[in-house]
């Protein structure tokens, strides 16, 4: 078949599929079986069968499980309590006060979790009502949680950049490094708008809480010690070459139950609701990976990614422009579809055409995050946006218009991440990795 009449009844496919219920990783398995009847006379069972195993047995996605578990035992427990009540002191002088909680508590908590709903759901089971039972805008506390909430897919240990990682064969722990200034960059835009609005809204803040005494600040400071020290067991053992980033997981689930037992917040009921929740996010990555994998050589076959990328190189467009129209294609693929099937049913497509415009495939993995980030925030399938819909009560919609500035915020960041790529690509050209 053609590939002008084929590429049509592929998006057919794989809309119907997804339309029907059909799960993610079976919908990218059904397109790959199709464009593989259509295109090839290769044997369909044995090409299924070898890319499915060659998907899912990668030695780095071992990290993966790991530091979803490690995620869902620190959500169990009261170390994100002690973190919260750890930062408010910091952050009384500050325009905005206590707002920045959750940008500060969210950057800490993606540092353990690596997820950006389980951020969102731990910080915002916290925030939302103790802001608003102080007297904050509500827009703000919602659309700051909402936006912040997005820290969980960038900041190491990022669950999305090993997806892209073993899906790319490119490096997680460069990978990781490349996330952390961007990531800092990312929650000082935040901050900084906070501050702003803080400065014109004078009337809707509430009045100045008594400042806090500075033994008790020292004291509340204290609580911040375990999420740092294992923020730093985890993402420093990597840096520092010691463990790669399946090692450093291992470190990361061991130090989460040490911590939970200690804080008295690990049963052996939530032990093993961690445990099964962990196994049941995992098993959905590892189908859409799977079916990634078998679509992925499908598209080979085809010869469509080839073709596409010819098409671009046709056209002369600069890397500027290519990042301009990946952005937008990105952000309307993000109103249907969740971050890591966004990047999964793409990156085969898109690489090719990235890597032969000279884009390294490390800043682009990045720039792909940060894109994507923006899907949990805009309707009608925005991860954060039902987390918070959960916890606050309020029409998805109205959660968005909330979390509207953050995204603008989030296209400024990919602007300047276009303007200075080694923003990205610093730490992983300077510090030892492995």
């Amino acid at each position: 078949m053609e590939i002008a009449a084929l590429a049509p009844l592929l998006v057919v496919v794989l809309f119907g599929a997804l339309a029907a219920g059909l799960w993610v990783g079976f919908a990218l398995i059904a397109v790959g079986l199709v464009a593989m009847i259509a295109a090839s006379s290769a044997p369909v069972g044995l090409v299924f069968a070898t890319k499915i195993w060659g998907g899912l047995t990668v030695w780095d996605l071992t990290a993966l499980p790991m530091f979803i578990w490690m995620g869902e035992i620190l959500v169990r427990s009261r170390l994100s309590a002690d973190m919260f009540a750890g930062l408010a002191p910091f952050t009384a002088r500050l325009p905005g006060r206590l707002l920045h909680v959750n940008v500060m508590g969210c950057a800490l908590f993606a540092a353990v979790s690596g997820s950006s709903a389980a951020t969102t759901a731990t910080i915002g089971r916290m925030s939302v009502p103790e802001l608003t039972a102080r007297g904050y805008d509500t827009r703000m506390v919602i659309g700051t949680l909402a936006g912040s909430g997005t820290f969980g897919f960038l900041i190491p240990p990022s669950i999305i950049l090993i997806v892209y990682g073993a899906a790319t064969e490119q490096s997680i722990a460069r990978l990781f490094l490349a996330g952390v200034l961007p990531g800092l960059m990312l929650a000082a835009l935040f901050s900084g708008y906070i501050m702003l609005w803080a400065r014109l809204n004078r009337s809707r803040m509430p009045e100045a809480e008594p400042p806090v005494d500075r033994r008790k600040a020292i004291g509340a400071a204290a609580r911040l010690l375990p999420v740092v020290g294992l923020i730093v067991a985890v993402i420093g053992s990597i840096y520092a070459g010691v463990a790669s980033p399946t090692e450093a997981a291992v470190i990361g689930v061991t130090g989460a139950l040490i911590l939970a037992a200690i804080t008295g917040g690990m049963s052996w009921a939530t032990f093993t609701q961690a445990l099964r929740s962990a196994t049941i996010t995992t098993c959905m990555i590892a189908f859409i990976l799977a079916g990634a994998a078998f679509l992925t050589v499908a598209m080979g076959y085809t010869g469509i990614p080839r073709q596409l990328a010819a098409w671009i190189a046709q056209m002369g467009l600069s890397q500027y422009a290519l990042l301009a129209a990946l952005t937008v294609f990105f952000i309307v693929m993000g109103m249907f579809l969740d971050g890591i099937s966004i990047v999964v049913l793409t990156v085969s497509i898109i690489l090719p055409m990235v890597t032969q415009a000279g884009i390294d495939p490390i800043w682009f993995g990045i720039f792909l995050v940060l894109v994507v980030e923006m899907s949990q925030i805009t309707p009608p399938v925005g991860f954060n946006l039902f987390v918070l819909q959960k916890i606050t009560g309020q029409d998805i919609f109205r959660i968005a218009r909330h979390a509207a500035p953050f995204f603008g915020l989030l296209v400024l960041a990919v602007a300047i991440l276009s303007a200075f790529p080694q923003i990205a690509l610093w730490l992983p050209s300077t510090m030892l990795t492995r």
